[in-house]
């Protein structure tokens, strides 16, 4: 027998979690800036860049699922997850690995889709696929993608440099990825077991396309570059507003206030969430995946950042120990947590 303590990691959280089990780690090589708690690590390249680096992994049955995921899709999709994790600190992604862990039941031809699925997201962004395994698996497809990037070094953009009255700012719309998640297992419930499936998707075209084939926003961060403007703070959005937005404000030691009325949400998203009968605004807060950029910058760039357009202005970042809340259009605050 043992006394040792057993603690679930459900009670723990996955941020906690990484802190945790990373934060002993001494960083040892003086070429290393950054470390875990970041979109990417930074390492020192030389004098005027840094380099970028970041790794993702996905799991069969836990971030995609094959009945209806079609594999070029997933191909581009995995490499547009590892490239929005260096664009999240102002760089540009121009190296990636991929690593499959792969079963008996793929055949070489749909590993070609895979692949063909990555070659197109690699030639719209610009980054070369360097290198890559392939291992035999029991448990499913699981993909690891590793990206490599850089930036300036003045242009470099933390999680932790969000300063109070800073304005909070988020590219494209919420939710959308997550709704159509909803919409294809719907439908997958729907048709389990027939024998010629037909499902129904007309008129939420956009919803699947965040889901099966969002779009890394290198456009945004050049639009940034060209006006000048550097954030004070970015991070990735992939595990919904809610959570991200309060990984800012621990790593920036503040709080924030966003707007309801001021959230960018499609008009798809909300007719699906209306026939699903569900909540709109539940999607845009804790719906994942939508890899879209949630940044703070100075109240002084406001005019700037109405000029690049398609960004909206949610709210404004406030002190240490305010705590972050949703303010509704009677004034209400609501807090935000993670689910």
């Amino acid at each position: 027998m043992t006394d040792k303590k057993h603690t679930e990691i459900i009670t723990v959280g996955k941020e906690n979690l990484i802190e945790r089990l990373t934060g002993g780690f001494e960083m040892r090589q003086t070429t290393t800036v950054a470390g875990v708690g970041d979109d990417a690590a930074v390492v020192a390249r030389d004098d005027e860049n840094y380099t970028l680096f970041s790794t993702d992994l996905l799991l069969e049955g836990v971030n995609f699922d094959l009945v209806y995921f079609p594999l070029k899709h997933l191909g581009y999709k995995a490499v547009v997850v590892g490239c929005s994790d260096i664009l999240a600190m102002n760089g540009r992604a121009e190296q990636l690995t991929l690593a499959l862990g792969i079963s008996s039941k793929f055949s070489v031809e749909r590993l070609e889709e895979f692949y063909a699925g990555a070659r197109a997201a690699c030639e719209d962004l610009g980054v070369d696929l360097v290198g890559g395994d392939l291992k035999s698996s029991v448990t499913g497809l699981v993909i690891s993608i590793s990206a490599l990037g850089s930036v300036a070094r003045e242009r470099l953009v933390r999680r932790s440099g969000a300063q109070p009255n800073d304005l909070i700012c988020v590219t494209g719309d919420l939710g959308a990825a997550y709704m159509g998640l909803h919409l294809l297992e719907r439908e997958k419930r729907a048709f389990d077991g027939h024998p010629s499936p037909q499902p129904s998707f007309e008129g939420y075209e956009y919803l699947l396309r965040r889901q099966l084939m969002p779009a890394a926003r290198r456009d945004v961060i050049e639009s940034l570059a060209d006006a000048g403007l550097v954030p004070t703070s970015m991070i990735d959005l992939s595990d919904g507003l809610a959570a991200d937005l309060l990984r800012i404000c621990r790593s920036s030691q503040c709080g924030a206030r966003i707007y309801l009325d001021k959230l960018p949400i499609a008009r798809e998203t909300y007719a699906l969430a209306e026939e699903l009968n569900a909540d709109p605004v539940v999607a845009a807060l804790n719906g994942g995946d939508d890899h879209e950029l949630l940044f703070t910058v100075p109240l002084s760039a406001r005019e700037t950042v109405a000029r690049i357009g398609g960004i909206d202005i949610i709210g404004h970042i406030t002190p240490d120990g305010t705590g972050a809340f949703l303010v509704t259009p009677d004034g209400a605050e609501v807090q935000i947590t993670t689910p």
